[in-house]
Formats: C-alpha cells, sequence, structure tokens
C-alpha cells in the first residue's frame, strides 16, 4: 500500500496495491483494527480515489444489510425436515 503524497490535494486514481488496500479497509470495518488501523484509512481514503469508493460501498451495503436482514426463528417442522434429510444422506 503506497500513501501518495500530492500536492495538489487530489486523490490519485489508481491505486498501486488494490488487494491489500482493500483488505484493510475490510478489516476496519469488520472492526478488526484499532486507531492505528484508522489513521491510515483516513490517509489512504483521502489520497486514493478507488480505495475512498470501495470504502463507501461496503459501508452502504453493511449498513444495507444490517436493516434489511433480521433473525427470525426458524419454523420447528422445516428444522425437523432438514435434519432428517441430513441423516438420510449420512
Amino acid at each position: 500500500m503506497e500513501i501518495n503524497d500530492q500536492a495538489s490535494g487530489e486523490r490519485k486514481l489508481q491505486c498501486s496495491d488494490v488487494s491489500k488496500c482493500f483488505q484493510l479497509l475490510e478489516s476496519i470495518l469488520d472492526g478488526e483494527m484499532g486507531e492505528t488501523g484508522k489513521e491510515q484509512m483516513k490517509e489512504k481514503l483521502a489520497k486514493c480515489q478507488p480505495c475512498f469508493e470501495h470504502y463507501h460501498l461496503e459501508q452502504a451495503i453493511r449498513e444495507m444489510l444490517k436493516t434489511k436482514c433480521t433473525k427470525q426463528p426458524v419454523p420447528t417442522e422445516l428444522a425437523n425436515s432438514i435434519r432428517q434429510m441430513i441423516q438420510e444422506s449420512k
């Protein structure tokens, strides 16, 4: 991951190490990084347009999933039917 200081303050249009940057951003979104990771993220997002876009897209997707996915109990009959099929396939 390359941090590219640009005098104009504009973001880079291409990321030098997309996969590594995306892993860092996803780790941060997953809550796996501490304050150091968050600071790296802020610097990266300020300087790299692809990372900025990826971060905000991932963040929006995660927020949408939180609001749309709800925990609902599985009907007992369905659970029993699945268990039976598993036992029969063994």
